[in-house]
């Protein structure tokens, strides 16, 4: 058994053991397993395991591994979850099932447009730059709620979670705690928080779904 392999099952016990600790379903957390910077060689082993969500950066990176990956795996869920620009909103319609980094109009509409073209429709997430740093996407923390009214009543897009990367240097809690305010604020569901080093921690402030990459695949 692989190191990724081996490291993706104590991932998986963690979150379980989390889920527990915080009075929460078991299953409740979907692990997203962060394959970015990988390829296919490396990925294989742990959708052979029985991993089937994953998340990558950039569309063109995923477009060069993944159409292959979902032929033989057609249960495989992909996620968005780097930055989007609207020159690449055809292609990302067109191979994630799930966009977590719509955080400005520009892209909304672009998306409405191909969502309508391609008939095809990935969720998507809105994604709050809960410490405000001005060097790092998402949307403003006080002007997300009515983002999120705006791309379902302008754009008519079915927004169904929020999604945040906390400042590398400030304790994680509070962010996760104000991204858990802000989806009951906008009516979503779900709530991408977490990642490697604090995703036990977000588990406990309700996140439905975890990133975590260099746990399981190592660092690259």
């Amino acid at each position: 058994m692989g190191d990724a392999v081996q490291q993706f099952f104590a991932v998986k016990a963690k979150i379980a053991a989390a889920e527990r600790e915080a009075g929460r379903e078991a299953g409740a957390v979907t692990l997203v397993a962060v394959s970015k910077t990988f390829d296919a060689a490396d990925i294989g082993p742990v959708i052979e395991a029985g991993q089937r969500v994953f998340g990558e950066n950039r569309v063109q990176e995923a477009q060069a591994k993944w159409p292959d990956l979902k032929d033989a795996f057609p249960d495989i869920e992909l996620h968005l979850i780097g930055p989007l620009q609207s020159n690449k909103a055809r292609e990302a319609v067109a191979l994630f099932d799930v966009i977590e980094t719509v955080d400005r109009e520009k892209i909304a509409a672009e998306l409405a447009k191909e969502i309508a073209k391609q008939g095809r429709a990935p969720k998507l997430y809105v994604q709050v730059n809960t410490g405000s740093e001005p060097q790092k996407a998402g949307i403003e923390p006080r002007d997300a709620v009515a983002f999120v009214a705006r791309c379902r009543d302008v754009h008519g897009l079915a927004i169904e979670g929020l999604m945040c990367i906390p400042p590398a240097d400030e304790n994680p809690g509070p962010h996760f705690a104000l991204l858990e305010k802000l989806s009951k604020e906008a009516d979503v569901a779900k709530l991408s928080m977490g990642m490697s080093g604090d995703y036990e921690t977000a588990i406990a402030f309700g996140a439905t779904s975890v990133r975590v990459g260099s746990a399981i695949f190592g660092t690259r």
